[in-house]
């Protein structure tokens, strides 16, 4: 996927979503000569990269050329007062990248009336230590090679899901985009039953944190499903099938569709 990444880019947002993927960018092969950042209020960090790797930081407009890429990071409520500014800059050959949450296809093309292939995707929280997953959908004018382009800018940070039409973008962001917070919440759960049974706080969180971590890494390393890898640590009638009676007859499953579908509401409505 190296040989898809753009030559020239422009990221227009560098905070710590737009600030992960630079750093996949630059890890996987992409020169910072060919790379300028938009940002109003840079971080001393994105000021420091950009100098120390040749990365142009907020030149004069007059002087920036449609890129190959227009990567667009910036808060999604602040799109309407940046499309003046950017709309030339997404040429009929460069490629539209978005993670602006709620911002549609649609939505995109409208402010930037000279874009073509766009680039609509979802990443999540992991993307800022490269172990996300985003979900991406083109518009019907990318061609196989914008849309390689594209999955090798969000692959800097993690797996990239195609989907097939854009109206499950909805449905990723209940699952994938705030699934974190479910995790962390249950590794919370998992801390406060461990001091519940007797166990110092301090140790309840550790132990909590590193079962979360390894757990998910087993499930990275592994080929086989989670109902498996739960199988086989579950001896019949031990302490874990005893433990998970009392999950799987207490709703845990509708409990987490009931909460999926109220994030997906959410998003729907929220969209626009």
């Amino acid at each position: 996927m190296v040989a898809a990444l753009p030559s020239t880019l422009v990221l227009v947002g560098a905070g710590k979503m737009g600030s992960a993927m630079l750093d996949g960018w630059l890890a996987t092969g992409m020169a910072g000569p060919g790379i300028t950042i938009l940002d109003p209020h840079p971080s001393a960090d994105i000021a420091a990269l950009a100098d120390r790797t040749g990365i142009r930081l907020n030149p004069p407009h007059a002087e920036i050329s449609p890129p190959e890429a227009l990567v667009l990071a910036i808060k999604p409520q602040s799109l309407d007062a940046a499309a003046p500014e950017i709309a030339r800059l997404a040429g009929a050959g460069t490629v539209v990248v978005s993670i602006l949450a709620g911002k549609t296809i649609a939505n995109l093309k409208a402010r930037l009336p000279q874009a073509r292939a766009v680039v609509r995707a979802m990443p999540n929280l992991p993307a800022s230590v490269r172990r996300g997953v985003t979900a991406a959908v083109a518009s019907r004018e990318t061609s196989q090679a914008e849309r390689a382009m594209a999955d090798a800018l969000l692959s800097g940070v993690g797996t990239v899901e195609w989907l097939s039409s854009e109206h499950l973008i909805d449905a990723v962001t209940a699952v994938s985009g705030s699934g974190p917070a479910y995790v962390f919440y249950l590794t919370e759960c998992l801390a406060k039953a461990g001091a519940a049974a007797g166990l110092p706080e301090d140790l309840a969180i550790r132990l909590a944190r590193a079962t979360v971590t390894g757990a998910g890494e087993l499930l990275h390393q592994s080929d086989l499903p989670a109902a498996k890898l739960r199988q086989n640590v579950t001896s019949p009638g031990g302490t874990t099938a005893a433990a998970l009676d009392v999950l799987m007859n207490n709703a845990l499953e509708p409990l987490m569709v009931k909460a999926v579908a109220a994030a997906r509401k959410r998003a729907q409505e929220l969209s626009g």
